[in-house]
Order: C-alpha cells, then sequence, then structure tokens
C-alpha cells in the first residue's frame, strides 16, 4: 500500500464571536471535558451551569473584546497562519487545523484530510509541552472521531516537542531579539499555564517537561540561570495549583530590587487570551503597580519562520 501523509494540528478552540453567549457555548463545552475538570459529575454539573457560566462568561466576553482582532479571535488567526504557513512548506502533504472544542472542529479537521485518501496521520498537538488535560484531551478526541470509520489510519501522534532543538532555538531567537530591542532585563520569566497540583500527584509529568524547557534555555541563553524565573499562570478554582504563581511572582519582585522584566509564555505556540490579555495586560499592570518600571511581554512563535521550521522537521521525521 502506497503511503499518504498528512498533518493533522490541533489547538484548544477559542468562542466564535466576543459575546457572552458564544463565550458561553464556548466554555460549557472546554469545561465539560474530563481531561479538563475530573471532579464527579453530580458535583461540578451543577457548579458549571447554575454559577461558573452564567458568571464568568459575560466577563471573559469583556477580556475577548479587548484582544479581538479584524480576523477573529486571535488564537484562531494565528492558528490559521501557522496552519497556512507549513502547508507552504509541505506542499504535497495536506495540512489541516482542527480545535479540541469549537470551529473548525478537530473531526471535521480529520474527515478532510481521509476524504483525500490520507492513511498515515500526523497529529502535532499546540501543545509543546504534555499534558493528560491538553494533548491527552487531544487524544480522547481523535480515538472518538475514528469510532466512526472503518477504514482507519496509521497514527503518529507528536505527544510533545518539549525540548526539541528546533523549539528551544525558536524560542532562543524570539527572546535575544527582544533582549536587543529593549535591553537585557532584571529578570526574564518563562510563565506557562498552570494545572492542579493533584493532577501531577496523580501522574501527569506536565511540570517536568516545563522544566525541561526552561532547562534548555538556561543553557542556551547569555544570562545568568538565577535571572530566569519558571511560573504558572491562569490558575482556576479554589484548590492548589503549580507554583509559583505568575502574579504573584510578579507582585513581589520589585521590593528585591527587580525593575525591568521581560516575559514569555512559552507553553502558547499561538498568541491568545491567556498571553495578550492576561499577561501582556493585567501581569504588566500587577508589575508596575508594585514598583516595577520596565515590562516587556515577548510574543508567541506564531508564524514566525523558525516556529514553521519546528514543525517541517516534526512532520519529515514521518514521511
Amino acid at each position: 500500500m502506497q503511503i499518504k501523509p498528512g498533518v493533522l494540528i490541533v489547538n484548544l478552540g477559542t468562542p466564535q464571536a466576543p459575546t457572552s453567549a458564544a463565550v458561553k457555548h464556548y466554555l460549557a463545552e472546554f469545561l465539560s471535558d474530563r481531561r479538563v475538570i475530573d471532579t464527579p459529575r453530580w458535583l461540578w454539573w451543577p457548579l458549571l451551569h447554575g454559577l461558573i457560566l452564567p458568571l464568568r462568561s459575560t466577563r471573559v466576553a469583556k477580556l475577548y473584546q479587548s484582544i479581538w482582532m479584524d480576523e477573529g479571535s486571535p488564537l484562531l488567526v494565528y492558528s490559521r497562519r501557522l496552519k497556512k504557513a507549513l502547508a507552504a512548506r509541505i506542499p504535497n502533504i495536506p495540512v489541516e487545523l482542527g480545535m479540541s472544542y469549537g470551529k473548525p472542529s478537530l473531526a471535521g479537521a480529520i474527515e478532510i484530510l481521509l476524504t483525500q485518501g490520507v492513511n498515515r496521520l500526523i497529529i502535532i498537538p499546540l501543545y509543546p509541552q504534555y499534558s493528560s488535560s491538553t494533548s491527552a484531551a487531544v487524544w480522547d478526541a481523535v480515538a472518538s472521531t475514528l469510532a466512526g470509520y472503518r477504514r482507519l489510519p496509521s497514527l503518529i501522534f507528536i505527544r510533545d516537542y518539549a525540548d526539541h532543538p528546533a523549539y528551544i532555538a525558536a524560542l532562543g531567537q524570539t527572546i535575544e531579539h527582544s533582549f536587543e530591542q529593549h535591553g537585557q532585563p532584571d529578570r526574564l520569566i518563562l510563565s506557562f499555564h498552570g494545572i492542579p497540583e493533584r493532577y501531577a500527584r496523580l501522574g501527569d509529568d506536565y511540570p517536568q517537561r516545563c522544566e525541561d524547557t526552561s532547562r534548555a534555555l538556561r543553557v542556551l541563553l547569555p544570562v545568568s540561570e538565577k535571572h530566569i524565573l519558571l511560573t504558572y499562570q491562569s490558575r482556576f478554582g479554589r484548590q492548589p495549583w503549580l507554583t509559583p504563581y505568575t502574579d504573584k511572582t510578579l507582585k513581589s519582585l520589585p521590593a528585591q530590587g527587580v525593575r525591568h522584566i521581560q516575559v514569555i509564555c512559552p507553553g502558547f505556540p499561538a498568541d491568545c487570551l491567556e498571553t495578550l490579555e492576561e499577561i501582556k495586560e493585567q501581569n504588566r499592570e500587577i508589575f508596575l503597580r508594585a514598583g516595577g518600571e520596565k515590562f516587556e511581554y515577548i510574543p508567541a512563535l506564531n508564524e514566525q519562520p523558525v516556529h514553521i521550521d519546528l514543525f517541517e522537521q516534526l512532520v519529515a521525521a514521518y514521511t
């Protein structure tokens, strides 16, 4: 049988519009995934539908409104650009984008690829560091989708690429560019999305993969190791999440004499609400109000050529 590869890149998802109704619909799907929230349904369902969605949707919609682009949600815009750039690099291999939640759907992307005769499906979740709440959720969704097909493709599932040399080189290049543009900061903050501590205790190796990325960057960058800090952002709910927290770290730094910081979010390949609003706006304000003087957010890799180099290498390993 002749092998015909195809590439499925998968991101989390986003509301279709910066409105309360659209955000509510998106959050309902996202927060209903047992990989994301594993609280027993009898307890979680009343909280989600009776309290969280009604209160959170309007507030989050306003945050989306502050970052919305002419082309749509930043996460979707940058993910589409990334997909287009990768497709241009590998013109003989079809590439599709699917979202775990919302549109374009993961199931729809798989259908497009399979109808083109793809029999080796290379799946790249856009999560550089594996987590059961992200990468494993993609695996579940792919398996669920393929359950409806009689002829299955062979699967290549790229679990993560936390310390892949091309990924580390891309991050290093964008960090050094920021240093050249703004000067070397007193501290470089590597802010990763958090997960509940309990998930890690149960076996999720996400913290180790974040540390692997940080360790590789410390070796690469011309910065003292003590000036590079790993933190975790975007916690949700009351249970303990991975520490140190990004916002609390930024609030404490000016008292230690730190006046200039730069922040990069290595776990986000595409800029989104968590980078453009939470970090670039909210956390900047936290640092400056605490006495900091200079704050720069280093953008995600998005569709930069060095980022596409990484994905081209990942695909080439299986084609």
